[in-house]
C-alpha cells in the first residue's frame, strides 16, 4: 500500500492543484474550501488521504484512512484534516 500511496503523492507533487478525478476530488464538509482528497484504490478499498493547499500553494496532506465499511468515515476524517489545517495555517500565521 505504500507504494501506491507514494505514487499518487507524486502525481499530487507534479500535477499540483490541477490533480483532478480520478485521482483527486474536493470534499465537502470541510470549514476550508479547499480541502481534497487523494483517491486511491488499493487491492480493491478505498484509501482516501486528505489534503489542502495552504496560501504558498503547499500541498499539505493532513490525514489518511480506509473508508471500505465505515459510514462515519467522512464525518472523522474531516474533522480531523480540518483541525490539522487549521493548525498549520495558524502556525504560518505565527511565523510573519
Amino acid at each position: 500500500m505504500q507504494e501506491k500511496v507514494l505514487a499518487d503523492l507524486t502525481n499530487l507533487e507534479i500535477y499540483g492543484p490541477k490533480l483532478s478525478r480520478p485521482y483527486a476530488d474536493t470534499v465537502k464538509g470541510s470549514r476550508h474550501n479547499n480541502m481534497k482528497e487523494l483517491r486511491i484504490q488499493y487491492s480493491g478499498r478505498p484509501v482516501r488521504t486528505f489534503f489542502a493547499f495552504d496560501p504558498k500553494r503547499q500541498a499539505i496532506v493532513l490525514c489518511a484512512g480506509d473508508k471500505s465499511n465505515d459510514k462515519r468515515f467522512y464525518d472523522t476524517m474531516i474533522r480531523i484534516a480540518d483541525e490539522e489545517f487549521t493548525a498549520h495555517l495558524a502556525a504560518m500565521e505565527e511565523k510573519k
